[in-house]
């Protein structure tokens, strides 16, 4: 690990922290770091590596029992001595925190004006006089990039996209400017567009007030990007700690490699399949929601088919339609217009017994495994479930079944009778995709299946993915706005904007040679920029 030039006197200098936490897992082990004024630190790991434990020492918000030991110093303070009314003041004014999920991170019930003014008004000694709190506000929402900053006061946040939310939640942050600002994976839930613009916007707004920011992410691309150095952590400890430059000229450890090659090695595209049957056919397909004025198209005129054992990406932002356009495939929305085959059973107006049958070919894995397995059952049970529902032989030959798939999606069968709390998130969506098979499936929709996984476990998920396609000839809908994931898993690719579909081919000639300017926008858009550059420095 290499030392960093961090300056007389850090912002944030730690000495042998280390933190465990009441059930006994030690989440950071023997951290040593120093951090100076104005620099941007990105903090890089897989789930359960220690960076969020790290974020959350800074901050003040490890949870109850758990014991902490070493020096945590924020400027010339000892913060792991702090009691909660010391934090009050200096969470916000000191320390700012920019967090993963804008959804649940903004009060519903309150406009975006109150909660913009609350921090002024929780924070009283920072000298903004009340009379100035709704232009100073105002001013807030204008520094981030906000369109009619004074009307977007008296909105609430479901009115709002994410990646205002977000931009809110970066306006919160900066607004009693302070020293050091953590962010927490703030841009894993937006697509890559709006992930760019908000990134810009958010170092754009670090550099030219000197904050100091300690970036969390599980995403090394994103890091590189945007940071003057990263740390990278595996098991509670910090592995590397280099510049971005250094990080791929000199690192020699295996875990950092690993993440360097999954970040900027050149993908190697699906073939494209010759012709052959399609197991689902979508022509014209259409949504409306709503009547009257009130009525808004989700989707317009979309039209394609996906041959049996291959897999076809629809991509694009946030509201494209790629996700309603899955569920009316799925039987779960009804089309306004057009039409929908799978395994040349007409789709649309599908209902009762045939929408039952449907779901024994054609499964649903979801973005987010936490929420989509019930935390109660154990995990043999979640997989069974859908041979109970079809009434897929006895007990004894489900248990044996449970066994084979737990196999196939490479859980180990001690896991069979733990409860998903217990497992990673690598391994609750195996088990997700297992229930998936369970019924004898043979084509997949995939959700944003991988979204919520850093990105190691991500390509485990991949070969998972291709090994189980090349051995059952599975047929996948791949629904996903990352970029990097499509190119790796798709055949063909489907490009949407706002409900439509702009752009269709194989893998290669999207990523290759796109013919439509909204294509050519996303690919600029997708992070790594300047690993991508130094990548090719390093090969020439």
């Amino acid at each position: 690990m290499n030392a960093q030039d961090t300056g007389a006197n850090p912002v944030i200098r730690i000495e042998d922290l280390r933190v465990q936490y009441a059930q006994g897992t030690v989440a950071a082990k023997g951290i040593n770091l120093e951090i100076p004024a104005g620099q941007i630190v990105a903090v890089v790991g897989e789930s359960g590596s220690g960076k969020s434990t790290l974020a959350k020492t800074l901050i003040g918000l490890l949870p109850e029992g758990t014991s902490c030991t070493g020096s945590v110093r924020f400027g010339g303070t000892e913060v792991t001595e702090l009691k909660l009314h010391q934090w009050r003041s200096i969470r916000g004014a000191g320390i700012g925190l920019v967090p993963q999920d804008p959804g649940a991170s903004l009060d519903p019930v309150k406009t975006i004006g109150s909660q913009l003014i609350e921090v002024f008004r929780l924070h009283p000694s920072r000298s903004v006089p009340k009379d100035q709190w709704r232009a100073k506000a105002i001013e807030l929402l204008h520094s981030v990039g906000i369109d009619r900053a004074e009307s977007r006061l008296s909105q609430y946040p479901h009115e709002l996209s994410g990646g205002l939310k977000q931009r809110v939640l970066i306006a919160i942050a900066f607004a009693l400017d302070p020293q050091l600002l953590i962010a927490d994976e703030p841009t894993s839930a937006l697509d890559v567009t709006v992930q760019r613009t908000v990134l810009e916007t958010f170092v754009s707004l670090a550099r030219q007030k000197g904050t100091t920011v300690l970036f969390v992410t599980h995403d090394l691309a994103v890091a590189t990007d945007i940071a003057d150095r990263v740390l990278v952590m595996n098991s509670g400890r910090i592995l590397e700690d280099r510049s971005v430059a250094q990080l791929v000229s000199s690192s020699t450890d295996p875990y950092t490699k690993a993440l360097l090659d999954q970040a900027y090695a050149v993908n190697e595209r699906q073939e494209a399949p010759a012709a052959g049957t399609p197991v689902i056919t979508v022509q014209g397909l259409g949504k409306v929601f709503g009547k009257g004025a009130a009525a808004h198209r989700a989707v317009s005129n979309v039209s394609f088919q996906i041959q049996r054992g291959t897999t076809f990406s629809l991509v694009g932002e946030s509201g494209s339609g790629k996700s309603t356009t899955a569920k009316m495939v799925m039987g779960l929305l009804e089309a306004s217009e057009g039409s929908i085959s799978v395994n040349g059973l007409a789709v649309d107006g599908i209902r009762g017994k045939a929408r039952y049958d449907l779901w024994r070919e054609a499964q649903l894995v979801y973005q987010n495994p936490d929420s989509a397995l019930d935390p109660r059952q154990a995990i043999e049970s979640i997989i069974a479930e859908p041979m109970v529902n079809y009434k897929l032989g006895d007990a004894a030959w489900r248990a044996n079944r449970v066994a084979q798939l737990m196999e196939q999606v490479s859980l180990d069968a001690s896991l069979a009778a733990k409860r998903p709390g217990q497992l990673s998130g690598g391994q609750r969506q195996r088990v997700a995709i297992a229930r998936a098979l369970a019924s004898g499936a043979k084509i997949l929709v995939l959700d944003e299946a991988l979204s919520a996984l850093d990105v190691l476990t991500q390509e485990q998920i991949l070969a998972l993915l291709a090994r189980l396609q090349e051995e059952q000839s599975l047929t996948y809908l791949f629904i996903s706005h990352d970029l990097h994931v499509v190119e790796r898993i798709s055949h063909r690719v489907g490009v949407m904007r706002r409900g439509e579909l702009v752009e269709t081919g194989t893998a290669e000639e999207v990523f290759a040679n796109p013919q439509h300017e909204y294509t050519r926008t996303l690919l600029a858009a997708n992070p790594g920029t300047v690993l991508r550059e130094l990548a090719g420095t390093r090969s020439a």
